[in-house]
């Protein structure tokens, strides 16, 4: 049987050309986005707090009943969201 040729394998070279752009983030966020973000986490964790604590002494927040889990938990998640686009 006969052998296969050997072929000489060329340098691979990636020229400047092929690569793909990359998108530079343009820097660290603002004190004010970080403020926000955490803003929101702290006051969904006071408000289900208040609820815990004194839903007794404020009747408005009584009267909100289980939806005071979701003003609560709305608060910290949109806070969470946040920062995935924290730098």
């Amino acid at each position: 049987m006969p052998k296969s040729k050997v072929r000489k394998k060329d340098a691979v070279s990636v020229s400047p050309a092929n690569r793909t752009p990359v998108k530079v983030s343009a820097g660290p966020s603002s004190t004010l986005y970080v403020a926000v973000m955490l803003g929101l986490m702290l006051i969904g964790l006071a408000w289900l707090i208040v609820y815990y604590l004194a839903a007794d002494q404020l009747t408005w927040m009584g009267n909100l009943g289980a939806w005071n889990f979701l003003i609560g938990f709305g608060f910290m998640v949109a806070g969470l969201i946040m920062t995935m686009k924290w730098h």
